[in-house]
């Protein structure tokens, strides 16, 4: 049975419980359509059924396998592409900045606000999540190092190599301070000065590193193009460069650079808080969160830091609920205890999915509004008005949002079950011993899916 008619099997699988997983994206615009206990339990059976028929069907390890049809892009055209890339991307980075401290101090208004934390952070995950990471192109602190080094003429690493014990340690502390701490926890996406002034900080450590330790600062310290790279694993579309400089663009599998082991626990850390922050970002919305902050900020006496402590001791939470996880799968596995980090860095790349599912469906239609909204920006910065509105929103009713979050969410899980399937046959001698082995993981997944469910059922509180 190929792996796509499996996938078919599981689809089928997943219809059988009626709109189980559709409560993942239900928000405040829609209501349940079953009793919130059958949603949470029909999320868990699809989760559960689709596990049952991965260990019962398939029982052959998958590997890296190249598309078997490829299209080439000419080493002219791709160089061609990726000037063009820079380039734009670079004058939307100083227009950034410039719009930012000199536009008009208003959210929806400045270009500043609205390119960068929805056209910006978000669309070029989303891009990435497709056809892989275009991080290293369009990088404007990448770009900026590449011109200092064309001006020195040879890699500038005034501090040597950099130092491989700190792995990505450096990009997890500062996606937490940037995206987990600075996005959904302070006022900065709302002010454009604020955004462009965490834009022009964050630049000026990013340079600063590179001339410091040279490119490999930029792949290990930038939390921009971890999470890039990290969703880029998931992408359905294989772009690789060839020798000549070109391209060769194919079709593979979602789930299968998922099933690649990542390196160290900082990039295990790093996987857990793409999954985390979502779920902390929706659960400051509940009153169970409000509550729980008043709580807290009685005991420690200061609001400004209840929010920071909450997201951090959640993020602590979480990745020793996913080491626990990994501890006990040799012990269901092989009868024995052994290191859980060796487990962990296996199977933590097949969340992934889980992670990027969540980060399109919830962000979707904020890409597309603000696209059009960050053209209008612009014209009204130069003094051209607004013009007339570029609307990308039109034909999402609100049934098509709807379905397109069932299709999203469902597709997540059975990629990242069916990814941790192939690692459980991957590590373990027989295929009843990776059923075994997989049991962990696939109650950890029922469970976030349920804790998910949970928090988008609670009425928002603003």
């Amino acid at each position: 049975m190929g792996a796509f008619h499996r996938i078919g099997v599981a689809l089928v699988a997943v219809g059988t419980v009626p709109r189980a997983v559709s409560a993942h994206q239900l928000g405040s615009r829609f209501e349940a359509p079953l009793p919130l206990s059958l949603l949470f339990g029909g999320a868990g059976v699809t989760v559960a059924l689709t596990a049952i028929l991965l260990a019962f069907t398939v029982e052959q390890p998958t590997g890296e396998r190249v598309p078997n049809v490829q299209l080439p892009v000419s080493p002219t055209t791709a160089a061609g592409l990726r000037a063009t890339a820079r380039t734009v991307f670079a004058l939307a980075f100083v227009l950034t900045v410039a719009t930012g401290l000199l536009g008009r101090q208003v959210q929806a208004e400045n270009f500043a606000t609205v390119f960068t934390w929805a056209v910006w952070l978000k669309g070029v995950a989303v891009l990435a999540a497709l056809i892989g990471s275009p991080w290293r192109v369009l990088s404007p602190w990448q770009s900026l190092y590449d011109g200092l080094v064309r001006v020195e003429g040879s890699r500038i690493a005034l501090l040597g190599d950099y130092p491989s014990r700190f792995g990505v340690w450096p990009a997890l502390a500062a996606y937490g301070l940037w995206i987990g701490i600075g996005e959904n926890l302070t006022a900065i996406p709302r002010s454009p000065t604020g955004t462009a002034l965490l834009l022009v900080s964050y630049t000026l450590v990013m340079l600063g590193g590179g001339l410091a330790f040279g490119p490999a600062w930029f792949r290990n310290a930038d939390a921009l193009a971890v999470l890039y790279r990290l969703f880029g694993r998931v992408g359905p579309v294989a772009v690789t460069r060839t020798e000549e400089g070109g391209y060769r663009v194919g079709l593979r599998p979602p789930w299968q650079r998922c099933t690649q082991a990542v390196e160290g626990l900082a990039v295990t850390a790093f996987v857990v808080a793409t999954v985390y922050t979502v779920s902390f970002d929706g659960f400051t919305s509940t009153p169970e969160y409000q509550t729980v902050r008043f709580a807290v900020q009685d005991v420690v006496g200061t609001a400004s830091s209840t929010g920071v402590l909450l997201y951090l001791t959640g993020f602590v939470g979480f990745v020793a609920v996913f080491l626990l996880t990994a501890a006990l799968t040799d012990r269901v596995g092989r009868g024995s205890l052994s290191g859980g980090q060796r487990v962990a860095v296996q199977f933590v790349p097949t969340i992934l999915p889980i992670a990027v599912a969540y980060e399109i469906a919830h962000n979707y239609p904020f890409i597309l509004g603000n696209v059009g909204q960050s053209a209008g920006a612009l014209r009204a910065f130069f003094g051209l008005g607004r013009g007339p509105a570029i609307e990308l929103l039109g034909w999402v009713s609100v049934g098509t949002f709807w379905w397109s979050q069932v299709v999203l969410i469902v597709a997540g899980h059975l990629v990242a079950v069916i990814a941790a399937h192939y690692v459980a046959l991957e590590r373990y001698e027989s295929p009843r011993q990776a059923r075994r082995a997989h049991i962990p993981f696939v109650a950890l997944m029922i469970g976030y899916t349920v804790l998910s469910l949970w928090i988008i059922s609670r009425p928002i509180v603003t």
